[in-house]
């Protein structure tokens, strides 16, 4: 009988359980990250991961579409990580970055943050063609995924590409940020990064900023700021570029 009252309470408040939910998990996944990983795995790496799994078995499970919402208990998932919330969140993280900061990098700094963007879509757009995608759109958003698992749905949304392409957009940004998690403290004492200014430059190159914050974290903690702060900027770069300018360039090969 209680548990048949909570469970009516938690639907009826769904948005309030989801946010329940995403707590326990992120709060699970950095215990996971200190604990088995000793934080050579970044906590939101792994609670994307497993919110993939959960989303995947939530389809599987109730041969719904829609994830873990179709399950009625966890349908304000559906609300929290629906456009509105996401886009809140990149305007908010732009809004918290300052510009003064960026200039202290200098042009190789900006350049950096250019170069990254459009390089890490260059390789996820001849990806998605190596794998037979012509079209377009599709081709447009899993580049922009290539470049985070943030540009990718935002690209995506706006160009109203297939859910399927986006979560491939996801996925491409999920791998490339566990790439860079575990990659960077093998390849710092090779290119050099131990000062503030080349972990300024590898931020705007790599610019997934869990990725860059988790492996900066495990080289030298002191250095997170100044690579998280230009990888913060490449995520508002590369929603701006993505559907527009990279878009036709892409319709005008293809």
């Amino acid at each position: 009988m209680i548990l048949e009252s909570l469970r009516r309470v938690l639907e009826a408040n769904a948005l309030i359980t989801a946010f329940m939910f995403v707590g326990a998990l992120v709060w699970l996944s950095y215990l996971i990250s200190a604990k088995l990983t000793r934080g050579h795995v970044h906590g939101s790496a792994i609670a994307i991961a497993l919110g993939l799994v959960l989303a995947w078995y939530g389809g599987l499970a109730t041969g719904g579409s829609r994830g873990l919402s179709d399950v009625p208990l966890l349908a304000g998932v559906g609300v929290m990580g629906g456009a509105m919330f996401r886009d809140f969140a990149i305007v908010a993280t732009a809004f918290g970055a300052d510009i003064r900061a960026l200039k202290r990098a200098g042009l190789v700094g900006a350049f950096s943050i250019v170069i990254g963007v459009v390089l890490s879509f260059v390789i996820g757009g001849i990806v998605a063609v190596s794998f037979g995608y012509t079209d377009p759109i599709a081709v447009t958003t899993i580049g922009a995924g290539a470049a985070t698992y943030i540009v990718g749905p935002v690209t995506g949304t706006a160009l109203g590409a297939g859910t399927d392409v986006i979560a491939l957009s996801v996925a491409a940004g999920l791998t490339k940020s566990v790439l860079v998690m575990i990659g960077t403290p093998f390849v710092a004492p090779r290119i050099g990064l131990n000062n503030p200014h080349s972990a300024l430059i590898y931020g705007g190159l790599m610019g997934t900023t869990s990725g860059v914050a988790g492996g900066l974290a495990a080289t030298d903690p002191k250095l997170v700021p100044y690579g998280a702060m230009t990888a913060t900027f490449y995520t508002g770069m590369g929603c701006l570029l993505a559907p527009s300018v990279l878009y036709l360039g892409v319709r005008a090969i293809l």
